[in-house]
C-alpha cells in the first residue's frame, strides 16, 4: 500500500486538496448514493411505510439506550482485560503467557452466539448469576478483550527496542518509560485497529438477543411480531447501529490527525 502510494505521484492526502475539490467530490458521492438508493429501492414491489413503527418509538429508544450501556460497559471491561492479558502475553512468567494464548485463541477461534450461550446457560447459570444484562456484558468484554490483547500486544511490540535502551541509559524508569515514550508510539499504531474492534463490539451486542436482552435488536424483532413491518423495523436498527458506530470512527480520525502532526 504505501508502495502504490509513493509510486503514484498524484496522490494528496485530503488535508492537502482544496475545498472546491473535496465540496465537488462529496456532491457528486451525494448524488451517486441518491440514485443508487432510488434505483434500488423506487422500483421494488415492497412499499415501505414506516407509520406503523411510529407507536413504537419507545421500545426503539429503550433497547437503544440498553445497548448503548451495554456496549459501553463492555468496552470499559475489554480494555482492562485485554491489557491484563496483553501483560500476560509479554511477561517472562511462562504460565502466564501460556494462559494468555490459551484464553485469546480460544475465544478467537470459536463463535460468539456460542459463547454467549454456553456462559449465560451453564456456567453464569451454574454460579448462580442470573442479571442477563450484567452477563451480557461480561461476555462481550471477555470476547472483545482477546482481540484487543494482541491489538495492544502488536502495538507495544512495534517500539524499537532501540528507543527502550536509550531510555534506559538516560535513567529512566520502566513505568516513565511506558508513560512517555511506549504508550503515546502504541496508541497511534493502533488507532486505527482500536476502532473497527470497538465498533464491531456495539454490532456484536446483537447477539445478545438470543438470551432475552432488551437490546436494540431484540425490541426490533418484537416490534417486527407485532406489526410484520420487517425491512422498515431493519432499517431503523441499521441506522441506530450507524448512530452508536460512527462517532468511535470519527473520534479515531480526529486522533489520527492529531498524532500524525
Amino acid at each position: 500500500m504505501f508502495l502504490f502510494i509513493q509510486k503514484n505521484k498524484n496522490f494528496k492526502p485530503l488535508k492537502a486538496l482544496s475545498k472546491l475539490k473535496i465540496i465537488s467530490n462529496l456532491i457528486f458521492l451525494v448524488l451517486f448514493l441518491v440514485l443508487f438508493c432510488y434505483f434500488s429501492f423506487s422500483i421494488s414491489a415492497y412499499h415501505f411505510d414506516f407509520s406503523v413503527l411510529v407507536s413504537y418509538k419507545e421500545k426503539f429508544f429503550q433497547g437503544f439506550l440498553n445497548t448503548l450501556i451495554i456496549s459501553f460497559l463492555s468496552l470499559f471491561l475489554s480494555i482492562i482485560l485485554g491489557g491484563i492479558f496483553c501483560a500476560f502475553s509479554l511477561s517472562s512468567v511462562i504460565f502466564l503467557r501460556f494462559f494468555s494464548t490459551f484464553y485469546i485463541e480460544l475465544i478467537r477461534g470459536t463463535p460468539l452466539l456460542v459463547q454467549v450461550l454456553l456462559i449465560y446457560y451453564i456456567i453464569a447459570n451454574n454460579w448462580g448469576f442470573d442479571n442477563r444484562y450484567m452477563v451480557g456484558a461480561i461476555i462481550l468484554a471477555s470476547f472483545c478483550a482477546a482481540y484487543l490483547a494482541e491489538i495492544f500486544r502488536a502495538g507495544i511490540l512495534s517500539i524499537s527496542i532501540s528507543q527502550l535502551e536509550s531510555a534506559r541509559a538516560l535513567g529512566l524508569k520502566e513505568l516513565q518509560i511506558f508513560i512517555y515514550i511506549v504508550f503515546p508510539q502504541a496508541l497511534k499504531n493502533i488507532l486505527a485497529p482500536l476502532s473497527g474492534q470497538f465498533a464491531n463490539l456495539i454490532k456484536d451486542s446483537s447477539l445478545l438477543s438470543v438470551i432475552a436482552v432488551n437490546e436494540l435488536t431484540q425490541n426490533a424483532q418484537e416490534i417486527n411480531s407485532y406489526t410484520f413491518a420487517t425491512l422498515e423495523a431493519y432499517v431503523i436498527l441499521a441506522i441506530a447501529y450507524l448512530i452508536l458506530t460512527l462517532p468511535i470512527s470519527v473520534i479515531s480520525r480526529y486522533l489520527e490527525r492529531k498524532y500524525q502532526k
